[in-house]
């Protein structure tokens, strides 16, 4: 269909976003792939003057970036669909324009995807970092996520996501509805389950995942009222509601009437624990295998300064 068709396409939405270094580390994290075989799509969604004149100096520097502006501001599924609809790749990574990835994510997804046609789409674990970029834990996700997966949230980072393009190909497209602000992408993965795609989560860390109290401050108690409805109508159509479901409808109400500072510090307390065991175990296990839960915090320390400079001195 395509001549010279990429491999990959990676789609990223941006609106407003001013910090400019981690904006760089984003886009960077991307441009120096070890897999190179892609096109990086950018969709600048009704920012104002400044950021878009600054995606247009990264337009300029590398010529597998695909600029799209749009004036008005439509939200993130409007913008993700617009990016799926002139992609050129057999596959599609999604990218946040405030995380950044390690730098053989695009190969590692790629091989699997191209060794396990069954699956129609692969994430992986994330290192947590602040707005500082400091890694403060490791988010790991289930391997092989079944229906009740999703009671607790989406078994899946949004931003370490791989999928095939073909699955866009029929009527399955990002919601833009108004009531999934917020849950685009758990509304998807929901809605991919219900018609038979099936996901796999890579043990790795594949992305530093930025999680600070500004990502909760985001969730007004409206979106979390939506996110109750959607969990309902989901959960009920995964015949997952009873006896339990109903309990996690809830959920993001408690969140809702929730300090933001206590939910954070709650998940640092929580991620400090794990990783102190780990620590523990990993003494008595020389011999086993080690993941980046299982990692010092020397270890881990100086893995996320690797790969920042990786990135920085480019």
């Amino acid at each position: 269909m395509y001549e010279n068709r990429p491999q990959i396409s990676v789609i990223m939405s941006i609106y407003n976003q001013k910090n400019k270094i981690q904006l760089d580390e984003a886009v960077q994290s991307i441009l120096h792939q070890t897999f190179q075989d892609f096109e990086f799509i950018i969709y600048n969604d009704g920012s104002d003057g400044e950021v878009y004149e600054f995606l247009q100096e990264y337009a300029l520097m590398d010529n597998r970036i695909v600029l799209i502006n749009n004036p008005v501001n439509h939200g993130l599924a409007y913008s993700l669909n617009s990016c799926i609809d002139v992609a050129r790749g057999k596959y599609l990574a999604r990218m946040d324009d405030d995380d950044f990835c390690a730098l053989d994510r695009l190969e590692v997804q790629y091989k699997y995807l191209e060794e396990h046609p069954e699956v129609a789409f692969v994430g992986s674990n994330a290192k947590l970092v602040d707005e500082n970029g400091n890694c403060w834990g490791v988010r790991k996700m289930p391997e092989t996520p079944d229906e009740l997966n999703f009671l607790r949230f989406s078994p899946y980072i949004h931003p370490t996501v791989m999928i095939r393009r073909s699955v866009f190909d029929g009527t399955i497209t990002y919601c833009s509805s108004k009531e999934v602000l917020r849950c685009e992408d758990y509304e998807l993965f929901m809605h991919l389950y219900k018609c038979d795609y099936r996901g796999y989560n890579i043990q790795q860390e594949l992305i530093y995942y930025r999680e600070d109290n500004n990502s909760y401050k985001k969730r007004k108690f409206k979106y979390r009222i939506d996110e109750m409805r959607l969990r309902y109508r989901n959960f009920k159509e995964l015949g997952i509601l009873f006896p339990v479901g109903w309990l996690f409808v809830i959920r993001p109400l408690l969140a809702a009437v929730t300090p933001s500072l206590l939910i954070l510090g709650v998940k640092k307390l929580y991620h400090t624990f794990e990783k102190h065991f780990g620590e523990r175990y990993e003494v008595q296990n020389e011999n086993g295998n080690s993941s980046g839960a299982g990692k010092t915090s020397q270890e881990v320390s100086e893995d996320f300064e690797s790969r920042t400079d990786a990135v920085g001195n480019i």
